[in-house]
Parts: C-alpha cells; structure tokens; sequence
C-alpha cells in the first residue's frame, strides 16, 4: 500500500473508532489493529496523537464542507428549503445510527474544548465556517423574499447551528431522534416561518 493510502487509511479508520468512542478513549493501538499496521507507520505519518486528531479532524470537515455544499448550495431548491433538506438528511442519518454517532465535531467539542487549546481553536474555526455557510443561504433566502429583511442570517445561522448540535446532543442521550424533529418543526414554525 503506498504511503499516502496508508495515512488515509489510518485517518479513515481513526475517525470512525473516534465517532464512536471519543477521542480520549481511542488508543492509537486500537486503531492500527484494526488498519493492519504497524506501531512505526502511524508516527511516521503523525509526530503526535494530537496531530493525528487535528487530521481527523481536518478529515471530516473537508467532507462536511461538501455535504453542506450540496445542501446548502443546490439551487433546484429554494433557500429556505435547502435548509430544511440538510436538517430532514440530518435527521435521517442520525436514526439510521439509532442516535448513536452525532456530529464528530460537536462530539469532540464536547469532549476536548476545556482540554487542549489547538483543538479547541480549529473547532471552533470549523464551526464558524458551518455558520457562515447558513448564513450565505439565508441572506439568499433574504433576498428571495423567504426570510423577513429586517432579520440577521449571522445571528439566526448561529442559532440553527447551536440549536441543532444542541438537538443531536440531546437525541443521542435519549436514544431517539424526536429532538431533531422539534429542532426542525419548531424552526420552521417560528424562525422561518413564511
């Protein structure tokens, strides 16, 4: 297996074992077991756990920035529906994981923010981007007469956000998705309402 694939492939399997597990109880054993590598290829691709963490992460919002991109950016369907979409796929996939997993960022906000500044600050930068991502659509939901134009799509785009990692939090302690469906229900009925 050539280099560049076996980090990938230790990066691959790492954010899986961390979506489940955390980051603190994910071993770097544990994860090459289950790459079928040796001990000396994970610190020749990762000087550090941390690093490996900050890869992981750097990983999953690579490929989260994508999946809101086809949400959020999909121009077949209104702005305020885009959002809608993302939530309902949201919903959906988070059901399927019987509210198991959770969003890997928040999961590992929730876990090292108090613990280690560098991971805390690139958190934080990939949550703001997420932000800004909602309020893009939601000034064009502005402009296409779908949100009142005296209200602020930072503000509100920060409000779904907090709202919806709020509601996946909360879905995985009960073991049920109902909260994201109020999250998105009462969204819909008061923030965006038409």
């Amino acid at each position: 297996m050539e280099k560049k694939d076996t980090r990938a492939e230790i990066i691959s399997i790492g954010m899986g074992l961390i979506s489940l597990h955390g980051y603190n109880a994910t071993g770097i054993d544990m994860i090459l077991k289950q790459a079928g590598v040796p001990k000396g290829s994970f610190y020749y691709y990762f000087g550090s756990k941390e690093e490996f963490g900050l890869a992981v992460i750097d990983h999953f919002a690579e490929r989260y920035d994508q999946k809101l991109d086809t949400f959020l950016n999909d121009e077949e369907v209104t702005p305020r529906n885009r959002i809608r979409n993302y939530l309902e796929h949201g919903l959906a996939s988070l059901t399927q994981n019987q509210c198991s997993k959770g969003c890997l960022i928040g999961n590992l906000g929730q876990e090292l923010a108090d613990q280690n500044e560098r991971f805390r600050t690139r958190l934080d930068e990939i949550f703001r981007s997420w932000k800004e991502r909602f309020a893009a659509c939601l000034r064009e939901a502005q402009r296409a007469g779908e949100l009142a134009p005296d209200a602020d799509p930072a503000v509100i785009a920060g409000f779904i956000l907090s709202g919806w990692e709020g509601a996946i939090l909360r879905a995985k302690v009960m073991k049920s998705p109902q909260p994201l469906r109020d999250f998105i229900d009462t969204l819909f009925v008061t923030v965006l309402r038409k």
